[in-house]
Formats: structure tokens, C-alpha cells, sequence
């Protein structure tokens, strides 16, 4: 397994890989010269830095690559070319976690409606697990004892991410951003809407239509600040 990209991600990942069989042969390519997480790598992973290891690359089974890294990027692109899987941290999550997921995306918001999610779930009894994209990374998670885990996904995440199970998946909003990563609006968009591939219900903005998957089996519900809706604020 080749983990591109070090630091809080990526050692979550190595880390994750060990308790599953240290027998593993893991590598890890980080194309900065000093990649923060380095000083806490086992001595049994091997690390390249400072540019791409393309050999390493083009020998793994599977790659897993930080949120940082896009699936563009001409790198990861020859990799796909010859059919080597690449994947994200919250994919390994998925093949692991056997409790109920919920995960909230969106341009802005998504960090206090993920932490508030978490604060709910403990008021009502339950034992939750909130990260992702803020605080404990996703495989951290699963070395707690919870009954519920809570996600913020980025898009990025959401890339890489192809067959996470929700109970519940939340698109807040979509205002432009990460421009430099996506060659416009829709992109972005599609990105986003991944989180209800395999979602049971749906919450969408009733006032941003963007948010709103163009089909979807599931139940959904509707938030609004300015139109009748589920949730009115």
C-alpha cells in the first residue's frame, strides 16, 4: 500500500494499516522536503519525500491517497491508467465501520453543524464519535467505542470516497470555492453530491437548489431560512 501525503491523514492511515496486519508493506510519498507526522512514522514504513516516487506508485496494489492530493493531479492520473485502485482515508473507513454513519458537506457551516450534530446525539444518550474533516481523522474514530459516528466531509474527501453508507447525509450550501482544484461550479457540485450515493435520507437546502441530488430514493428533508420547508429557522 503507498499512502500519498503525510501529516494528521496520512498517519492516521499508516497507523490504521498496521492494526489491520503489520505484515503490510507500506510506503508513503510526500512530495514536501520536511512533512509534518514524520517524526511519529513507524520505522518499518518507508518514506520518500521531496517529489513523486512514480515507481512506487506504478508497483502498489492500492493507493490511498490525503484530501490535498486531487485525483487530477498527472501523477495519480498514471497510476489510475493502469488500474491500480486510489482511494481516500474515508473509503477505508467505510470498509471498516459497522455503526451508523451520518455526514454533513457543504461550502460554509459544515463544522458547526457537524459539532452540533455530535452535541445532540451525546444530550440524547447516545455514544457518538465526531471528526472527518475537523478534529479526529475518520480511522481514529474507529478505535473509540461508539454507537454513532458523526463526519465532516470535504470535497475532497468525497472524491475518493465511492461506497460509504449513510443513515443520513447533509448538503448544506454550495458557494464557489476551491477554483484552483476544479474547472468550475458544477465540478465542485458533483463532488459534493457523492455523499448521497448510498445515503437512506437526505437534508438539503430548500433555499439553494444546488444542493438538492437530481435523484434520489431515499427520504428527504428540506431546511429554510426564507421558504416554507421540514425546518424553518
Amino acid at each position: 500500500v503507498v499512502v500519498v501525503g503525510l501529516g494528521m491523514t496520512g498517519l492516521s492511515v499508516v497507523n490504521y494499516l498496521l492494526s489491520l496486519d503489520r505484515s503490510l508493506t507500506i510506503k508513503v510519498i510526500d512530495t514536501r522536503e520536511n512533512p509534518p507526522g514524520r517524526e511519529h512514522l513507524s520505522s518499518q514504513v518507508e518514506l520518500h519525500c521531496g517529489g513523486w516516487n512514480q515507481a512506487w506508485l506504478f508497483d502498489a496494489d492500492l493507493i490511498v491517497t490525503n484530501p490535498g492530493i486531487a485525483l487530477a493531479t498527472p501523477e495519480i492520473q498514471q497510476a489510475l491508467a493502469r488500474h491500480i485502485p486510489v482511494v481516500g482515508d474515508i473509503e477505508l473507513f467505510s470498509w471498516q465501520v459497522d455503526k451508523p454513519v451520518i455526514a454533513i458537506t457543504g461550502a460554509n457551516g459544515k463544522s458547526t453543524v457537524t459539532d452540533l450534530t455530535g452535541v445532540l446525539a451525546k444530550a440524547a444518550g447516545v455514544k457518538v464519535a465526531v471528526g472527518g474533516n475537523i478534529g479526529v481523522p475518520a480511522l481514529d474514530l474507529l478505535q473509540q467505542e461508539a454507537d454513532l459516528y458523526v463526519l465532516e466531509l470535504s470535497s475532497f474527501q468525497l472524491e475518493t470516497t465511492s461506497s460509504l453508507k449513510l443513515v443520513s447525509a447533509a448538503f448544506l450550501n454550495l458557494t464557489e470555492d476551491h477554483m484552483d482544484r476544479y474547472d468550475g461550479m458544477e465540478s465542485y457540485r458533483q463532488a459534493k453530491l457523492r455523499i448521497f450515493k448510498y445515503a437512506q435520507a437526505a437534508v438539503v437546502n430548500a433555499d439553494d437548489s444546488q444542493t438538492e441530488p437530481p435523484s434520489f430514493s431515499g427520504h428527504i428533508a428540506r431546511f429554510s431560512v426564507e421558504h416554507d420547508a421540514d425546518y424553518c429557522t
